[in-house]
């Protein structure tokens, strides 16, 4: 707004009064466009730069811009990088091998020189990898029948006799565990629709619909129910349970959204620890609610990691945030300042990477030890990172993206603060996070569940392959191995727990 030298007040206490006004008008302006000028670079990044977060603990902050500013020395950090060698990782050894010998003529075998005979000095080999696609077969069962011909002949009734019906997982089908498991692993753990497992099994000849496999998904994850509930009690048993939510659109639902919930405990590979590895989803048609938590969780008092999300706070007391949430917002900031420029996100990012420094060089640990290191270790960093934010919160504008970082850390506080108190808590969420993963990766491809019975199933479904991946089985395998058993042996559930089944 232009002003002309006449239109000025002759009043000081006017004059003073408009440019105060306009000293605020140009402030704020200044924060809308340092507000624009962030998004801008937050959207360049979206775009065009890496998707993909690094690791907290990565060694790429060592300077601490904010002790710069205080004139202090920054603290550095020197770092050895070791070059992994090049070539082919080795094949298999217990792949089947089919040896194929190139010899040289028996002509060649004498010398050009001297014309004497050749001695055989050793040999060069090389691998190559055959791929031969899936062998199908059908299994024909035959049960020869009896009468008694001698009874026939007098006119009594014959008996005829047969051997029992072979007990199958899918009565009055052909689906076999082998094939069952193939067609759930297609779609829970490679992701592969039941419309594109239909065009391959077209490929073999074999006219197998989509609503069929549709059914027999059906009916294995009734299979399933007895074991997802006995994971589940053992689940809640723990001390500590990871949780997390992502969206699921269901057709036939009126809900606006849906949504599938997530609940593990243990870590995400094979372990020695006591803590079963166990992940189960869970689906309901409701709303992100605190009722649909108290109904899967069902008076859980343990731990429970979680993000920000409020309505975890209203069913329990002990609920340990995420610093993997808390660190993203400061990573968002520091990509919306100039090029170059170091400030407050910088800061926290280094000091949040130290932590996950003690929580790396600790992996392997027992939990008591966990404890006792993150005493004397995290704890005093966790002191002077909460009086950095203190100190300030009141020198950043809050709308501002630090500013919100900064925001949230405090407000989570309590909760970023507790995974200290026992060393079988992690410091992050990203257990749940990661199984979130697989499913949002799933539903880019099949996009949409058709009922809510076929959201359920699959969550079933989903619940068994993860855990089974968790334990270091094949899901394949373990699937197989789960439906042959069952045909057989249903109320034996413990034999098929994940960690008391070996599988080669």
């Amino acid at each position: 707004m232009k002003i002309k030298p006449q239109e000025l007040p002759t009043d000081a206490k006017a004059l003073q009064e408009m440019v105060l006004a306009l000293q605020s008008q140009v402030q704020t302006l200044e924060h809308q466009n340092q507000h624009l000028i962030e998004q801008f670079r937050l959207a360049q990044q979206q775009r065009f730069g890496r998707s993909s977060e690094a690791h907290p603990a990565q060694p790429d902050l060592f300077n601490e811009p904010e002790v710069e500013v205080d004139n202090a020395e920054p603290e550095t950090e020197e770092i050895t990088y070791t070059r992994k060698k090049g070539g082919r990782a080795k094949l298999p050894g217990d792949l089947p091998h089919e040896v194929i010998e190139h010899d040289i003529d028996e002509a060649d075998k004498v010398c050009d020189c001297c014309g004497e005979q050749m001695h055989r000095m050793g040999e060069e080999r090389s691998e190559k990898l055959e791929f031969i696609p899936a062998v199908v077969k059908v299994i024909e069962h035959v049960r020869p029948k009896y009468g008694c011909r001698t009874c026939e002949k007098h006119g009594i009734e014959v008996k005829i006799k047969i051997a029992p019906v072979p007990p199958s997982i899918i009565p009055k089908s052909f689906a076999t565990p082998s094939l069952l498991s193939q067609i759930i692993t297609n779609k829970y753990q490679f992701s592969l629709p039941l419309y594109r497992q239909e065009s391959l099994f077209k490929q073999y000849g074999i006219p197998l619909s989509r609503q069929t496999m549709s059914d027999w998904m059906m009916r294995c994850s009734a299979l399933f129910k007895p074991l997802y509930d006995h994971l589940k009690r053992l689940l809640l048993q723990q001390s500590e349970v990871h949780a997390d939510e992502t969206t699921l659109k269901v057709l036939n639902d009126d809900k606006s959204k849906c949504y599938m919930w997530i609940y593990c405990s243990g870590i995400d590979a094979p372990s020695d620890s006591e803590i079963p590895n166990i992940v189960l989803y869970d689906y309901n048609n409701g709303r992100r609610t605190r009722a649909v938590l108290e109904a899967f969780l069902d008076g859980y008092d343990g731990y429970i990691h979680a993000d920000g999300y409020k309505s975890y706070d209203s069913i329990a007391a002990k609920i340990v945030g995420c610093w993997a949430h808390a660190r993203r917002p400061f990573s968002e900031a520091k990509t919306k300042q100039p090029k170059g420029a170091k400030g407050k996100a910088d800061w926290a990012l280094n000091q949040i990477q130290k932590l996950y420094r003690i929580e790396t060089k600790l992996k392997d640990s027992t939990p008591e030890r966990k404890y006792e290191v993150r005493q004397k270790e995290s704890v005093p960093l966790l002191n002077q990172f909460k009086e950095w934010l203190d100190k300030s919160s009141p020198q950043v504008t809050p709308k501002s993206a630090v500013g919100c970082a900064i925001q949230y850390a405090l407000n989570q506080w309590p909760k970023l603060m507790r995974y200290v108190e026992d060393g079988n808590l992690s410091i992050d969420n990203n257990r749940a996070e990661r199984v979130v993963k697989q499913f949002v990766i799933g539903r880019k491809n099949w996009l949409f569940c058709i009922t809510g019975n076929g959201a359920q199933a699959s969550a079933m479904l989903y619940s068994i392959i993860q855990t089974a991946i968790a334990n270091g089985l094949t899901p394949y395998d373990y699937i197989c191995h789960c439906l042959e058993h069952l045909t057989h042996e249903p109320d034996n559930i413990e034999a098929i727990l994940p960690w008391n089944v070996q599988l080669s």
